[in-house]
Parts: structure tokens; C-alpha cells; sequence
């Protein structure tokens, strides 16, 4: 399990299908502008980050039914949802992700788009998405990049914020 320390609780700021009961949790880890946790402290997290008025929200989710632990096959869908709440119109023009498995293996994807698609966000406008991967431990960490291109034309990189997969099959250890 990966632990984000320095935690804060606040009152939710979004409702919606996808947000909906989560509260908001800033984490005092840079690499994090935010996370959001179910309030039980369930298997359910949400992380976030903001880059140039561009939020990405992730919300992993462990495949009990396609994951297979006695063949060391374990599987994440997660869900993404970006939105922009900057000025000006960007495209999605690629992606590049960071997976590592719980033995510090590390997997690098670079494609175009996601899922088939570069999509146009004009301002408040939010694309959502649902992917996965498999792992042969039963837990990890995937972080990323999404290269967006603004209409005046300039490119910038914005933050996929690092987000853990885990599950129930990974052995607990306490320190």
C-alpha cells in the first residue's frame, strides 16, 4: 500500500457522478496539488492535480473478477477525468505514463491521445475517460504526463498526478 502522509481533511468542493461522495484531501506531498478520499477510508481514493488551469482527476479501481492472484495477474481500470478551467482551448495531443510494480519494475507507455481520441477542451469544458492496466504484483503506482497544445499553439506537459494500485492480495506489514 503507498501512504500519503500529512493529510488534511476538507469539505467537498464538486459534486457530480464522479466526485460524488468523496470529500477533498490535500497532500502535503509535492507531487500532489490534491486527492480526494472516500470519507470511510475505503478501498476507493481519487488523486488530483492541477497544471496551467488543467485538472486531471484519477480514480484507480481494482478488477477482482479479471484478476487471477494464483497466476500473479492483477488488474486496475482507472478512471480520468480532466477538465479546463483556464482561458483558452488546449488539445490533448499525447500521453506518457510511469508504471511500477510493487518490485520497482517500471513500464513506460507514450502514445498519441487516450483511448483513441485527442480531444478539444474549450474553457470549463472536462473530457472523461476509462483505461486499465495489468500488473503480476498485487500492487503499484502509475504516474504521467498529457502533452497539451494550446490554439496560439504552444505545447506544455500537464501533471498526471502518481496514483496507487492496490489490492487486497497485498501482503500488510506492520512497522
Amino acid at each position: 500500500m503507498w501512504l500519503i502522509e500529512g493529510a488534511k481533511l476538507l469539505p467537498a468542493t464538486r459534486q457530480g457522478p464522479f466526485l460524488a461522495g468523496f470529500q477533498r484531501v490535500d497532500c502535503a506531498n509535492r507531487r500532489f496539488t490534491g486527492c480526494l478520499q472516500r470519507p470511510n477510508e475505503g478501498s476507493e481514493t481519487m488523486y488530483s492535480a492541477t497544471t496551467q488551469s488543467i485538472s486531471v482527476t484519477v480514480k484507480p479501481i481494482y478488477l477482482e473478477e479479471q484478476s487471477s492472484p494464483t497466476e500473479s495477474h492483477y488488474v486496475w481500470a482507472y478512471q480520468v477525468r480532466i477538465e479546463n478551467s483556464g482561458p483558452v482551448t488546449v488539445q490533448l495531443l499525447n500521453r506518457h505514463w510511469r508504471i511500477t510494480d510493487s518490485m520497482g519494475r517500471v513500464q513506460e507507455v507514450h502514445g498519441a491521445g487516450v483511448v483513441g481520441e485527442q480531444p478539444t477542451l474549450q474553457p470549463g469544458e472536462s473530457f472523461e475517460y476509462t483505461s486499465g492496466t495489468p500488473l503480476t504484483t498485487p500492487s503499484g503506482i502509475m504516474v504521467g504526463t498529457y502533452e497539451m497544445e494550446s490554439t496560439d499553439g504552444k505545447r506544455f506537459d500537464v501533471e498526471i498526478p502518481a496514483f496507487s494500485l492496490d489490492s487486497p492480495h497485498q501482503p500488510v506489514q506492520l512497522n
